[in-house]
């Protein structure tokens, strides 16, 4: 699921190669860009206005911020990037490959956006989030985010003491299962096909979780506008009023390939993300990946935090390479060390 966040005013791409370009601007891209313009870093966030949890009317878990409206909290984040001398500008990544070195080897990159604008940066960070792939429900989709979840920790509290289904698509459904029981007494286990073994079916029972092996057909709109429940393929309805599903999820590579960053899939068909180390760094010199693009159970504060390490990394990096060049200046006779 992508949904499309409302445009916002853009600012001009320089002309000059600058330090970091960050690409994505959801809490990791913009708290990056943050951290590197807070330490005179010339950085210019790219932004496709599609952030991952734009369905959702609030963000829960993240502390101070919690009931924050998405769209409030990115706003806040371009205003504060900027405030110190970043630039956010709205549009989309289509390619990224590397360029020419500078002098000492110094890795350039040169972006091309969407509408043929170029770009050349120093260093890259991506974080271009991910994208929710639901199972194949009919009338699921369009509930994402309100009646339709995933995450009993961005939405639990808002759907405690409703009647709540889980839609079975692999063993980590049994988990979600679980901790949604926490939040209600009247929980519905859907295996769609996938199997349960008499250990979990136990487990289960022992915490009134009951149990529907017959394939669910459809998601049913109530009369509210949310979900009334789901239709079995024997013609049974069963009532729901909230659905949690365990979606697979996939990092954003679009514009990417040229990159070459190395990906890996999750265990159990979760999903597939951006291969980083510690804070962030890739196999590829001069890129850096965080947020949900390369940990994908991240929620905003997580993501956010990442962000904030993966610039400060960049900017030692950038400080290492800068003294490596004027150092080879001042050997070359170039120029010369002032008081």
């Amino acid at each position: 699921m992508t949904v499309t966040a409302s445009a916002y005013a853009t600012d001009a791409l320089p002309r000059t190669t600058v330090d970091a370009v960050v690409i994505g601007g959801g809490a990791a891209g913009l708290n990056g860009a943050l951290i590197l313009a807070r330490s005179r870093r010339s950085v210019v966030v790219i932004d496709s206005g599609t952030p991952r949890n734009a369905p959702a009317e609030a963000m829960h878990g993240f502390i101070v911020l919690d009931g924050t409206p998405p769209a409030e909290l990115l706003e806040r984040g371009r205003e504060q990037v900027r405030h110190y001398g970043g630039r956010v500008v709205f549009g989309e990544v289509s390619s990224a490959e590397p360029a020419a070195p500078g002098g000492g080897g110094d890795p350039r990159f040169t972006l091309t956006l969407a509408d043929g604008r170029t770009l050349t940066t120093r260093r890259v960070l991506v974080c271009t989030g991910l994208r929710d792939v639901l199972p194949d429900v009919p009338g699921l989709a369009e509930h994402w985010g309100r009646s339709v979840v995933h995450c009993p920790y961005c939405h639990g509290w808002e759907v405690r003491d409703e009647p709540i289904g889980v839609l079975a698509t692999g063993p980590v459904s049994v988990h979600q299962a679980l901790l949604f029981r926490q939040l209600t007494d009247d929980l519905v286990y859907f295996t769609r096909g996938t199997e349960l073994d008499e250990d979990t079916r136990a487990r289960f029972a022992a915490r009134a979780i009951r149990i529907v092996d017959t394939p669910v057909q459809e998601a049913v709109k109530g009369d509210d506008g949310g979900i009334a429940g789901v239709r079995l393929t024997d013609g049974t309805f069963a009532a729901r009023r909230i659905l949690a599903v365990v979606t697979r999820m996939q990092a954003r590579t679009e514009g990417l390939d040229g990159l070459k960053l190395p990906m890996e899939d999750l265990p159990d068909n979760m999903g597939r993300r951006f291969a980083s180390g510690a804070a962030g760094i890739t196999e590829v010199p001069g890129v850096w990946v965080a947020g949900n693009a390369t940990d994908l159970t991240a929620k905003v504060g997580a993501s956010a935090a990442a962000g904030a390490l993966a610039g400060a990394h960049i900017n030692a990096h950038l400080a290492t390479a800068d003294t490596d060049a004027a150092l080879a200046a001042v050997r070359d006779g170039t120029t010369t060390i002032t008081a």
